[in-house]
């Protein structure tokens, strides 16, 4: 799946190619669809909620910039496949999902394969997690209205958040950098999520 899909198509971020190969992909899946964990393309996990196609897990984890020290918030853990990858890569992954059944199914499966940086949260995360805040980095594994303010407010000075942005039939993936008061933010790549549901996202 690296070489194939990742490597071939241009990315040479070698911490983010050694994540991917790190993270079983085939685990996050529903266990009728493990032989196709590594093809190319998203595959659904439960819940009306998909497990990204790796090229795009790939390209949000090198987008986001990840260090060692970092504390990240993803909003939308799904399987937990996103958070375990960009566990292997930053401090402390704090990640939050609305479907309860996929959060304690992740939760259960990061423990079985002794990843000890992630907290596993359920709750709405459009407004994101308050108590933990500031955050280095922000994830968003959802395709939202615009940005919430919430999530935005809660990154810390020098950080950056990444969300796609658009309707639900195409959005573009936007990153989002603050420089003390100052948010600077560029529309990227065009990209199809799921929905972002919540109090500052889309109504369910």
């Amino acid at each position: 799946m690296v070489e194939t899909q990742l490597v071939a198509r241009g990315l040479r971020d070698a911490r983010v190619l050694d994540a991917m190969r790190r993270v079983p992909r085939h685990r996050f899946v529903p266990a009728e669809l493990e032989p196709e964990a590594y093809e190319d393309r998203p595959l659904a996990i439960g819940e009306g909620q998909t497990i990204s196609q790796p090229l795009i897990v790939a390209m949000m984890t090198v987008s986001l910039k990840v260090q060692n020290e970092h504390r990240v918030l993803e909003i939308g853990t799904g399987s937990g496949y996103q958070a375990a990858v960009l566990a292997q890569l930053a401090g402390h992954v704090t990640t939050i999902e609305r479907h309860e059944s996929l959060a304690v199914s992740a939760r259960r499966l990061l423990a079985e394969l002794d990843i000890r940086n992630v907290t596993v949260l359920v709750g709405d995360g459009t407004v994101g997690v308050p108590d933990g805040a500031p955050y280095d980095r922000i994830l968003v594994t959802a395709g939202a209205p615009a940005v919430p303010a919430a999530l935005q407010n809660q990154l810390a000075d020098g950080g950056r958040l990444l969300i796609p942005i658009g309707p639900p039939s195409l959005q573009y993936l936007t990153a989002v950098d603050r420089q003390g008061e100052a948010f600077e933010t560029k529309s990227g790549s065009p990209c199809i999520f799921v929905p972002l549901i919540g109090q500052q996202g889309w109504p369910a």
